[in-house]
C-alpha cells in the first residue's frame, strides 16, 4: 500500500525532489549550482528578514512586491529565493512557461539578474499534479511556510534531522507541530500556508503521502462513501487517507489516484454529477484484514511493530483468549481496545466489542447470569438476567461471519474461580455445551468470540490467578525493559513532541534503577498526552509518578530519593524532598 506517484514527467519531478531533499534539506548546498552554498542558515535568515518580516500589504502583484522586498540583497539571496520558488512550483498545475518566468525572476523582473534552471531540473517542472485554485492568492504565505520550515529544520541537531527524515510520520509531526512561526507574515496567519506543508510532504515522501490538497484530504475523510474504511480515531487526515486507500486497493488495486474521475465522484462530484453515497466499484470493498498493510496502519497508530500485533492475532486465532500482563501505564487496555476494534471491523462495528472490568465484589451473577432484584407493579421480585459474557456470546452467535471480542480489564482483581465457574471448561472446549448454574438450557462459547484480558503485575492480586486459568489463556508480556513496549514512549515523543524526547531518557534512567522492582516500572502512557511540555512533565512526575513509586517502594522508602526528576536528568543535581526540580 502506497500513495500514487502520478502525472506526466513524474519521474523527472521526483528526481528533482530527491535532489532538494539531499542538497537543500539535508545539506546546505544549491539545487542550481552544485558545490555552492545556498540553503544555509545564514542565507535563510537573510531571506526571512527581507521577505517574511517585511510583508508588503499594498497593491501590485506578488512579484512586484518581491522585487521591492529583496532590493539590495546579495546575489545568493536572490538565488535562494529562486530555488525556493522552484520547490514550490515543482508539482503545481501551471504551464511550464509560467513556472520558468517566475523562477528565473523574469516575472516583474523581481531578480536583477535572471537565474537559469539547469536542464535536468527544468524537465522536472513539466509535471502538473495539483491546482491550488483560489489558493493562488496565498502564495506569499505558502512560500513563507517553506522558508520558515527549512530554517527551523536547520536549527535541529544533525542526528535528529537524520532520524526525522527516516520516519515520514515523525517528519509530519515536526511539520505540523514542531514548526512555530516567528515571522510577521505568518504568526497571525499560520494556516494560510497549509497547502505548502501538504505539497512538501508528498515531494519528500511520495510513497507515503498523497498529492492531494489539504481541503480535499478533509473532504475525502468526511465522505459518507468511505466512512466504513476510516477506523482511526485520530485527527490525522493522512493516516485516514492511508486507511481509505488500503480499503479501495482491496477492490481496484493500487493504480488509482483520488482525483481520478471514477474515485473523485464519491467525495467531490463535478458540476452536473450526482454524489454517489456508497462506494461499490462493482461490489462492496472488503474491510482491512488482520494480515498485511491494514494491520500496519494500526501498528503505526499505536507506535508498535506490526509483528507484535500480528503475533497477538495469531495467538487469539489459536487459543481464542489471551491476557496482556505488565506494569501500570504500559498501554495494555488501550492496545486491547484498539486491536479488538480493528479486528472486529472498525468504528462502525462497535457492537462487536464488549468491555467489562473485574473488581473484588464482581461475581458470577454479574458476569455470566444471575437473578437480579426487580420491582414490577409495586411488587418486589427477582428476574434472571444475562451478564456481559452471555450478551456478547449471543451477538457472536447471531453474527457468525464476523469476529466478536470481549475485553476483561483488570481480570486478576476478581475472584476468578467464582466468577468463571463452569466457564473454565467452556474456555478450553469451544463449541461444546454444558448447563449453566441458573439456566435449564445448555450453553457453548461461540468460536468467533475472542477474549482479551489485562492484568496489572503491580497488583498483589496477581497471585490469585490460579494455574487452571493460566492454562486456558496465552499470556503476552508488556515489559518495560524489552521491546516493543520499551521504545513506545520514545517513538511517540519523536512523532508528537520531538522537543520533549529527553523525557524518554528520564523514564529509561528511572526504570534502570527499578531493575529489582520490575512490577512497578514507569510506563509510557503517563506522558503520552497531546501538548506535552515541560510544565506538564513536572506536574505528572510530582502528582502521578512520585506517589506511585512511594506506594511501590513502601518497604524500601529510602530509595525514593533516587527518583527526583532533576536527579534523573542530571546525576549531579541536588535532590529535592518532594521530587520537584530546584528553582
Amino acid at each position: 500500500m502506497s500513495a500514487k506517484r502520478t502525472g506526466e514527467f513524474a519521474e523527472q519531478t521526483y528526481q528533482a525532489a530527491e535532489r532538494f531533499k539531499a542538497v537543500g534539506i539535508f545539506l546546505n548546498g544549491s539545487l542550481f549550482t552544485p558545490g555552492k552554498s545556498i540553503w544555509t542558515p545564514e542565507l535563510l535568515g537573510e531571506l526571512h528578514t527581507r521577505f517574511l518580516d517585511r510583508p508588503d500589504t499594498g497593491g501590485g502583484s506578488t512579484w512586484e512586491k518581491l522585487k521591492f522586498q529583496l532590493d539590495g540583497s546579495p546575489p545568493e539571496v536572490y538565488q535562494l529565493m529562486s530555488e525556493v520558488l522552484y520547490v514550490h512550483h515543482l508539482i503545481l498545475s501551471k504551464t511550464l512557461d509560467v513556472k520558468r518566468r517566475i523562477i528565473s525572476g523574469n516575472e516583474a523582473n523581481w531578480s536583477p539578474q535572471p537565474i537559469t534552471v539547469p536542464p535536468e531540473l527544468d524537465a522536472g517542472l513539466a509535471s502538473k499534479f495539483v491546482n491550488l485554485g483560489v489558493g493562488q492568492r496565498y502564495i506569499p504565505f505558502q512560500v513563507g511556510t517553506l522558508i520558515e520550515t527549512v530554517e527551523q529544520w536547520k536549527e535541529r541537531e544533525a542526528d535528529q534531522r537524520e532520524s526525522l527524515l527516516k520516519d515520514p510520520w515523525a517528519f509530519r509531526s515536526f511539520l505540523f507541530g514542531g514548526v512555530k512561526f516567528r515571522s510577521e507574515l505568518l504568526k497571525d496567519n499560520p494556516n494560510k500556508g497549509d497547502a505548502e506543508r501538504h505539497l512538501l510532504l508528498h515531494i519528500l515522501f511520495p510513497d507515503i503521502f498523497e498529492t492531494i490538497l489539504a481541503n480535499d484530504k478533509g473532504n475525502i475523510c468526511k465522505a459518507q462513501a468511505f466512512a466504513d474504511f476510516v477506523i482511526s480515531r485520530e485527527t490525522d487526515v493522512d493516516r485516514k487517507i492511508q486507511q481509505i486507500r488500503h480499503a479501495i486497493e482491496g477492490k481496484l488495486g493500487g493504480d488509482f489516484h483520488f482525483y481520478d474521475a471514477d474515485i473523485r465522484k464519491y467525495w467531490k462530484p463535478r458540476k452536473g454529477e450526482i454524489l454517489v453515497e456508497v462506494f461499490d466499484a462493482g461490489g462492496k470493498v472488503p474491510q482491512p484484514q488482520p494480515k498485511g498493510g491494514g494491520l500496519q496502519v494500526l501498528a503505526d497508530q499505536l507506535y508498535l511493530p506490526v509483528d507484535f500485533l500480528q503475533e497477538i492475532n495469531d495467538l487469539l486465532a489459536e487459543k481464542k483468549q489471551v491476557i496482556f500482563q505488565g506494569p501500570p501505564g504500559t498501554g495494555k487496555t488501550y492496545v486491547a481496545r484498539e486491536l479488538a476494534r480493528f479486528l472486529a471491523g472498525g468504528a462502525d462495528h462497535a457492537d462487536r466489542v464488549t468491555l467489562v472490568q473485574f473488581h473484588p465484589s464482581y461475581a458470577y451473577e454479574d458476569f455470566v447470569q444471575g437473578f437480579r432484584p426487580t420491582l414490577k407493579d409495586g411488587n418486589a421480585g427477582f428476574e434472571l438476567r444475562d451478564g456481559p459474557l452471555l450478551r456478547a456470546a449471543e451477538r457472536a452467535e447471531q453474527d457468525p461471519d464476523a469476529n466478536h471480542y470481549l475485553i476483561i480489564d483488570e481480570i486478576n482483581r476478581g475472584n476468578l474461580a467464582a466468577v468463571f465457574g463452569e466457564l473454565y471448561f467452556l474456555l478450553e472446549y469451544r463449541g461444546e455445551k454444558m448447563q449453566l448454574q441458573y439456566s435449564d438450557e445448555s450453553f457453548a462459547l461461540p468460536k468467533n468470540l475472542f477474549i482479551i484480558g489485562t492484568m496489572n503485575t503491580a497488583d498483589r492480586s496477581i497471585a490469585l490467578v490460579d494455574l487452571a486459568l493460566r492454562r486456558r489463556f496465552y499470556f503476552v508480556d508488556f515489559r518495560l525493559d524489552e521491546e516493543p513496549v520499551k521504545g513506545v514512549l520514545r517513538r511517540w515523543l519523536r512523532a508528537k513532541a520531538p522537543d520533549m524526547e529527553s523525557v524518554a531518557d528520564v523514564v529509561d534512567n528511572a526504570n534502570a534503577k527499578l531493575a529489582d522492582y520490575p512490577h512497578i516500572a514507569i510506563g509510557p502512557s503517563y506522558f503520552m498526552r497531546e501538548g506535552l511540555d515541560e510544565a506538564g512533565v513536572k506536574r505528572i512526575w510530582k502528582h502521578s509518578i512520585r506517589p506511585y513509586l512511594a506506594e511501590g517502594l513502601f518497604n524500601d522508602p529510602d530509595r525514593l530519593a533516587e527518583f527526583d526528576l532533576e536527579k534523573l536528568r542530571n546525576p549531579d543535581a541536588p535532590a529535592q524532598p518532594d521530587g520537584t526540580p530546584a528553582e
